[in-house]
């Protein structure tokens, strides 16, 4: 028997407990992990809550990421002892994900643990911690590199958003950072913003094109202040999108696009292939200041998980969330 977070529907709506479970019930695969870590992301707290409907199938565990020690395995890439790590691929969402002490999966989903980082901190990075690292190379690709001028990061104080203020300062770029909670411009400063502004500002009625401010930035909100973004975006300057906290919708014209040149790029995390996924913790594991990801890391203990979940959503909830799972493993 093992513990694990299951979500249930039943008539009277989603129930959400922490449970024993057995080996019986985990879904197929090739790969067993006994997970030691987890980590608590946006999407993970919708599914918890219910206020979003991410999880297509039930019963389901939560959980969009885990590290852990492969305990079984039938396919040839992984044996038992392996380190390993995982993000997205549905996991959490269609199959059963992080928020279990084992989990069993498909081995295309897993990937080796870089030697330079613990299984802590690789669920400090998280699915959070990867997409800003695809958000960065995305910004490379388009050429917007540190002399290019200032990169803007908006929902900087939660997990997306602080691992990018941490990689963008640790890389050389200036870096701007938007958030709706002024207590936290200390936090933001020292994670490497040169500046912050309040997100209220990129609220504001908006002309199709304003004063170019900023050379690129990472968007995790979408709606209106996406489109106040690109309005101000520099001539040949880029945006990697990732997030729609603020809405699905994009109020904005082709003009930022035709007159001044700007991209749009759009970041999955989930279905990216296995080879920029790999790339992308390579360069974490080089580029990430690990201790001051360690100082924006919160430990939230298994039980917990559950009542941490709606403060998320509530915006109550900065930096990283790391779930100790089976810690003794590593």
């Amino acid at each position: 028997m093992f513990k694990a977070i299951i979500i249930n529907k039943t008539e009277q709506g989603q129930t959400v407990q922490l449970s024993s479970t057995k080996d019986s019930d985990l879904p197929q695969g090739e790969v067993t992990v006994d997970v030691a870590w987890s980590s608590l992301n946006y999407k993970d707290a919708l599914a918890i809550t219910g206020k979003s409907p991410v999880v297509r199938s039930f019963p389901m565990v939560p959980g969009i990421d885990f590290a852990g020690v492969v305990s079984d395995s039938s396919n040839l890439s992984f044996i038992e002892g392996d380190r390993v790590l995982l993000n997205g691929w549905g996991v959490g969402e269609k199959h059963w994900g992080g928020f279990s002490e084992k989990a069993r999966v498909n081995s295309y989903w897993l990937q080796s643990l870089p030697k330079e980082i613990s299984m802590r901190r690789a669920m400090a990075i998280g699915t959070a911690g990867y997409t800003a690292m695809l958000c960065v190379m995305k910004l490379e690709d388009m050429g917007v590199t540190p002399e290019k001028g200032v990169v803007l990061v908006t929902g900087a104080s939660g997990g997306v958003g602080s691992v990018a203020v941490l990689l963008l300062s640790k890389l050389g770029y200036q870096v701007c950072a938007v958030t709706g909670k002024k207590p936290e411009a200390n936090y933001l400063m020292d994670l490497g913003a040169q500046s912050v502004i309040d997100r209220e500002e990129l609220y504001e009625p908006s002309r199709p094109l304003n004063k170019e401010r900023w050379a690129g930035a990472i968007d995790v909100v979408g709606g209106k202040l996406l489109a106040n973004v690109l309005s101000s975006i520099r001539y040949r300057g880029g945006v990697a999108c990732c997030g729609l906290a603020g809405g699905m919708d994009l109020p904005s014209s082709v003009a930022p696009f035709i007159l001044r040149g700007v991209t749009l790029a759009g970041v999955d995390s989930v279905q990216c292939p296995k080879d920029i996924r790999q790339e992308a913790w390579r360069r974490l594991a080089m580029d990430l200041d690990l201790n001051k990801l360690d100082a924006m890391t919160t430990e939230v203990p298994f039980e917990d998980i559950i009542e941490v979940a709606p403060q998320m959503l509530e915006g109550k909830v900065k930096g990283r969330i790391v779930i100790p799972i089976s810690s003794r493993l590593g």
